[in-house]
């Protein structure tokens, strides 16, 4: 039998998330795990090359209809540390932005900040790998997943997950776990009691995986598992997933379905 393919990001925050799959011997008998950038997991999925994913929810707009197939997410109700715009000037005096080519999420989000929230109009570039060390003079950056703890020198780092709830009063949802198509109510049941098992676990998660954070002494990992990461996808992430499709529809100049239509949360 052919097994599930199951897309996941490979960032620190989803350590989590791969240590509870890793340890389901139900997930290891009948799925594939795939490690991505979010961009590139977020193409297989339109693209069909894979069954489930653990995407950008900028993309949701690219998807004629999308299924939500776990009650946890990577989302923030504060500060997340992990995706900023960076910058040696303060906002008003920034003239370009890098888009970081990793993500189909936050390019989305500080261009809808730019807007509505900074009222700054710079220009937007898409980036190159490398483009971190571009980022001088008025010229600014957005950078997301673990570069955010190695590029760290400059003077500021504007966060997108605080800036949004300071705009809008909502949490933020950066990737969700979506499929194209309707999951068995098993393997469904199976992926969440994985997932919800490697977040109930951080210290062990942490003890697995510590090599990976040796890149950055001053890293807290578990800080950042319990104060900046926030794994629920709950009421308030929801609406905040709404809102933010809805700006994004206002950006595209094109109608885009609520997210009530849009993602149907299988029962």
């Amino acid at each position: 039998m052919e097994k599930t393919k199951i897309v996941l990001v490979s960032y620190h925050n989803s350590l989590p998330f791969l240590y509870g799959l890793e340890h389901s011997e139900y997930i290891t008998n009948n799925c594939e795990i795939i490690k991505k950038y979010p961009s590139e997991g977020a193409k297989m999925l339109i693209n069909r090359e894979c069954d489930i994913a653990l995407v950008p929810v900028g993309i949701i707009p690219q998807l004629k209809i999308s299924y939500i197939v776990s009650k946890f997410c990577i989302g923030a109700e504060g500060r997340v540390r992990s995706v900023i715009l960076a910058s040696q000037v303060p906002l008003e005096q920034i003239t370009k932005v890098y888009l970081d080519y990793q993500s189909a999420t936050s390019v989305r989000l500080v261009r809808i900040l730019a807007k509505h929230h900074w009222n700054i109009t710079p220009e937007f570039v898409d980036a190159q790998p490398g483009y971190e060390r571009e980022i001088k003079g008025s010229v600014a950056g957005v950078i997301i997943g673990d570069r955010c703890f190695e590029y760290t020198g400059f003077k500021y780092q504007y966060d997108l997950a605080e800036e949004w709830i300071n705009f809008t009063g909502y949490p933020f949802v950066f990737a969700a776990w979506l499929s194209l198509r309707p999951v068995k109510p098993e393997l469904k049941k199976e992926i969440n009691d994985a997932l919800e098992y490697g977040i109930s676990n951080i210290d062990s998660v942490i003890q697995q995986y510590k090599s990976k954070f040796s890149f950055n002494p001053n890293f807290n990992a578990r800080e950042y598992y319990t104060h900046n990461i926030s794994y629920y996808l709950n009421e308030g992430k929801s609406r905040g997933m709404n809102a933010f499709i809805k700006y994004m529809s206002v950006e595209n100049r094109s109608e885009v379905d609520p997210l009530r239509r849009q993602l149907y949360a299988q029962k």
